[in-house]
């Protein structure tokens, strides 16, 4: 705690007062550029990893980075998504995962968390499109592989949640909004953004489509991304394929 409280001191008397100007025009309002999607994980830091100013990222955060489809629960992240978009007008909309996620750890042991963390367990069961999709299609996969592949997919089972909201289903249908999936590399600070054209994770080193409209899902398995292996590329993309066949 003492360690936090010299921060706020320092941000006082060095950043605050070297950036009056900006907080001054943030008092009068906010007008975010993203809404940004991630986990609680305490190694995760949206405006590091992004080199974003404050005010330019609308941030939600739980565990796991879930979104439970429209209707499924009255937590926050609905209302946080209704308001990004049709309050503050949002054009932009990011989800993004992360290497070593407790969460996904403990997705996809779900059964031994009920008796010891029974609100965790309730919470990943939102997550339960994500875990049934990776126990279907990638049995053979166990350890590191298998979570990565969870991580990864879990992203994208998050994409189609959004849709569900009619708020996302409206802006998405009139080209307003735009949807972006990322996992992050705590280990190397690599970004790595879903390629609806390519159908991969790729560095997002150059623009890329965005994942709307659905025509632009193709109806073939793409290349390797540059951070998994050939099988687990094939895997993921085979994955990703089939849970993407039923729209929202």
């Amino acid at each position: 705690m003492e360690k936090l409280v010299r921060g706020l001191r320092h941000f006082q008397t060095d950043y605050f007062s070297k950036h009056q100007d900006l907080f001054q025009q943030l008092s009068l309002g906010q007008h975010p550029r993203v809404l940004f999607i991630t986990c609680s994980d305490s190694r995760i830091d949206p405006n590091l990893i992004t080199d974003a100013e404050p005010g330019e990222l609308f941030v939600i955060r739980n565990a796991g980075n879930i979104i439970p489809p429209y209707g499924a629960t009255n937590g926050g992240e609905g209302a946080a998504i209704e308001y990004a978009v049709q309050a503050l007008g949002i054009k932009d909309i990011i989800v993004c995962g992360h290497s070593h996620c407790g969460a996904m750890k403990g997705l996809l042991k779900l059964e031994k968390l009920e008796e010891e963390m029974p609100l965790v367990y309730e919470w990943l069961k939102e997550a339960e499109a994500t875990r049934r999709l990776v126990k279907e299609n990638y049995s053979e996969l166990t350890g590191e592989d298998l979570l990565n592949i969870t991580i990864a997919e879990n992203v994208l089972t998050q994409i189609e949640n959004l849709r569900t909201y009619p708020v996302i289903h409206s802006k998405l249908r009139q080209g307003k909004l735009h949807l972006s999936a990322w996992v992050y590399h705590i280990e190397n600070g690599k970004v790595f953004a879903y390629d609806a054209i390519r159908h991969e994770y790729v560095s997002p080193s150059s623009p890329l489509e965005p994942l709307d409209p659905e025509e632009l899902l193709p109806n073939s398995i793409g290349h390797p991304a540059s951070w998994l292996s050939p099988e687990q590329a094939h895997r993921i993309y085979r994955g990703s394929y089939h849970h993407q066949g039923v729209k929202s």
